[in-house]
C-alpha cells in the first residue's frame, strides 16, 4: 500500500474520558464535544464508545453533524448543537431530537417560532466575543426564557489553556454576575476549564480536545499513530538538492527517503525543513517542501532504513508535530486526511 495508515485508539479515548470525569464531583455528569466528525477520528465510533462508557452529552458545532451522533447514542442522550438554530435548521433539530444553544434573540425568537416547546439550551457570551448573548442582549430575555425551563445555560472560556491568565477569572466572575440564582444546569468547562478545578465546573464540564490526546490535558492517554510508507530512498551529493523550489541542499552525501504524505493529507505545509518522523527511537528530519502527496525525510544516520516511517507515536503526538508546523493539535487532528486506512483500537 502506497497510503499511510493511521491507528486510531478508542480505548485511549474512553480512558481520556473517565480521567476527566473523575475531576469533578460525581454529581457533575462530563460531556463529549464530538465537533468536526470527532476532531477528524469518526464523530460516530467515538460518540458510540463514550456512551458505553456513561457520556449522556454530546456537543457538535452545526446541526449537520448531529445525526451521526444521533443515531449511535441513547434516545435520551443529549445531543447539542453549539451553533444554535439557524435558517433551515428545524427540521434537523425535530428529526434528529437535537438541542441547539441558542446564541442571539434573532436565535431565539426563530427557534420558538418554529419549534416551540422544542428543547433548547443558551450561551452566553463572557468575554470572548464570539458565540452567545452579551449582557445586555441576556437581561432582555432572561425571564422569557428561563420560564421555558431551557436545558442548559453555557459559555466557553478564551484562555483555559493558559490558567494564569487573567481573563480565567474575569469570564468566571463574568459568568456568575449573568447565572447566579437561577435553577438551570451550568457548564463553562471545556477541557482546560476541567484542569482547573471545581470553580469552573458548575454542572457539567464538556472536554474535547483532551479526550483525544491533545493539549492541555498533558497526561492524556495518545489515541492516535499515524504511519507514513517510504515509497523510494536515493543517495544525494553534496550540494545537490530536496524538493520544490530546491529548498534544501545536502550538506554532504545524504540518503533521503521519499515518504508517502503531504499537505493533501493533513501534513501541514509549514513543517518544511522542522518537522520530524521517527524510525523507531531515531529522529529523522523533514527536508525539503511538504508537497501535496510526499515528504523527503534525511534518513542517513540509520543503519537500516524501514519500511514506513511514524510521525504521530510513542514518541511524538500531535502537539509535537503542531509546535514543528507552528500551529495547534486541533488543527493536526482535524487535518489528518481520507486517503490514510484507518485502524480502530477498541470499541
Amino acid at each position: 500500500m502506497a497510503g499511510g495508515h493511521l491507528t486510531i485508539d478508542l480505548n485511549a479515548v474512553r480512558a481520556n474520558w473517565h480521567a476527566l470525569d473523575a475531576m469533578s464531583a460525581a454529581s457533575v455528569p462530563t460531556a463529549a464535544v464530538v465537533k468536526a466528525d470527532g476532531y477528524g477520528l469518526s464523530s460516530a465510533r467515538v460518540a458510540s464508545v463514550l456512551a458505553e462508557a456513561g457520556a449522556s452529552w454530546f456537543f457538535v458545532a452545526v446541526a449537520e453533524e448531529g445525526p451521526a451522533v444521533r443515531s449511535v447514542v441513547p434516545k435520551d442522550a443529549k445531543v447539542c448543537i453549539f451553533g444554535g438554530h439557524m435558517a433551515g435548521d428545524a427540521d434537523l433539530l425535530r428529526d434528529h431530537n437535537l438541542t441547539p444553544m441558542l446564541n442571539s434573540v434573532e436565535q431565539i425568537d426563530r427557534h420558538l417560532a418554529e419549534l416551540p416547546g422544542h428543547a433548547f439550551g443558551i450561551q452566553l457570551d463572557t468575554g470572548m466575543n464570539r458565540l452567545g448573548l452579551e449582557p445586555a442582549d441576556w437581561d432582555a430575555v432572561r425571564a422569557r426564557v428561563l420560564d421555558l425551563d431551557p436545558v442548559l445555560v453555557m459559555s466557553h472560556l478564551a484562555c483555559a489553556d493558559e490558567p494564569d491568565h487573567p481573563m480565567n477569572q474575569m469570564q468566571l466572575a463574568n459568568f456568575h454576575a449573568m447565572t447566579d440564582g437561577m435553577s438551570v444546569p451550568r457548564s463553562l468547562a471545556a477541557t482546560g476549564g476541567t484542569l482547573m478545578g471545581p470553580d469552573f465546573h458548575f454542572d457539567l464540564t464538556r472536554p474535547g480536545v483532551g479526550l483525544y490526546g491533545g493539549f492541555p490535558y498533558e497526561n492524556a492517554e495518545p489515541v492516535v499513530r499515524l504511519d507514513l510508507p517510504v515509497i523510494q530512498t536515493r543517495t544525494v551529493d553534496s550540494g545537490e538538492t530536496v524538493g520544490y523550489a530546491a529548498g534544501w541542499v545536502a550538506p554532504g552525501p545524504s540518503i533521503i527517503a521519499t515518504v508517502s504524505s503531504g499537505y493533501a493529507d493533513g501534513l501541514i505545509r509549514a513543517q518544511s525543513d522542522k518537522g520530524m518522523v521517527f524510525a523507531g527511537d531515531v529522529a529523522c528530519p523533514i527536508v525539503g517542501r511538504v508537497s501535496m502527496d510526499l515528504i523527503g525525510v534525511d534518513v542517513t544516520h540509520l543503519e537500516t532504513v524501514p519500511d514506513a516511517l511514524t510521525i504521530l507515536g510513542p514518541h511524538q503526538g500531535v502537539d509535537g508535530v503542531a509546535d514543528a508546523a507552528g500551529t495547534i493539535g486541533y488543527e493536526i487532528l482535524t487535518s489528518l486526511g481520507q486517503r490514510y486506512a484507518r485502524t480502530y483500537i477498541g470499541g
